[in-house]
C-alpha cells in the first residue's frame, strides 16, 4: 500500500488541477506518480517542468528512456521500469532494446556509452572520473548532451525516489527487476 495519499485531479483546484490536466493530457490518463507528487504543487511544478524541458533537449526521446530504465534498475524502482519501458517503446525502441538498456547494454555505442556513464554517477554517487567523461565525447556527445545525460540521471533519482519511498502503485504494464 502507497504511504501518501495520491491526489485526484478532480479533489484539487488551482495550479496542482492545471498541471494534473496537462499530465491528463499528455499521457490520455494520470499516472499515480503524478498523483503522489501532487501533495505538493511546488514538486509537481518541478518535475514536471523537468520532463518538459528535456523532452525539448538535445538527447532524444529514446535514449531519455533508455538511461531511464537502466536507472530504474539500479534503484529497483518497479513504478518507473514499467513506465520507462513503454514510453520507450513508444519512442521507437524495440523490446529488446529496453530489455538491454536495462541491465545497461546497448549495441550503439554511443548508448551504450551514456549508460555507462548514468550507472556510474548512479553507482558512484556522481564521484565519476574524467575517463567518464572522456568516454562520453569519444563517441561525440558535446557539453551541452552531456550535461542533459546528468539532468536525466537526477530527473530519474527524483522519480524513482519517490515511488520507492512511498510505495507507489504501479499502474503501468510490469517489468521484472533485474535479478541483483
Amino acid at each position: 500500500m502507497n504511504r501518501i495519499s495520491l491526489v485526484s485531479p478532480a479533489d484539487t483546484i488551482g495550479e496542482r488541477q492545471q498541471l494534473l490536466a496537462q499530465i491528463q493530457s499528455a499521457f490520455g490518463a494520470t499516472p499515480n506518480m503524478f498523483k503522489a507528487v501532487a501533495n505538493s504543487t511546488a514538486a509537481l511544478k518541478s518535475m514536471w517542468g523537468s520532463f518538459g524541458a528535456l523532452g525539448g533537449g538535445v538527447i532524444d526521446a529514446r535514449l531519455g528512456e533508455q538511461i531511464a530504465v537502466a536507472i530504474a534498475d539500479r534503484n529497483a524502482c518497479e513504478y518507473c521500469l514499467a513506465a520507462h519501458t513503454v514510453l520507450g517503446r513508444k519512442a521507437g525502441a524495440s523490446a529488446e532494446e529496453m530489455s538491454a538498456a536495462q541491465a545497461g547494454h546497448s549495441s550503439d555505442p554511443k548508448t551504450a556509452a551514456a549508460l555507462r556513464f548514468a550507472i556510474a554517477v548512479v553507482g558512484n554517487r556522481a564521484q565519476i572520473s574524467d575517463e567518464d567523461v572522456e568516454a562520453l565525447r569519444a563517441v561525440g556527445f558535446n557539453d551541452e548532451a552531456i550535461v542533459e545525460i546528468m539532468a536525466h540521471v537526477a530527473l530519474n533519482l527524483f522519480t524513482n525516489y519517490v515511488n520507492v519511498a512511498f510505495k507507489v502503485p504501479v499502474d503501468f504494464p510490469a517489468v521484472k527487476l533485474r535479478a541483483k
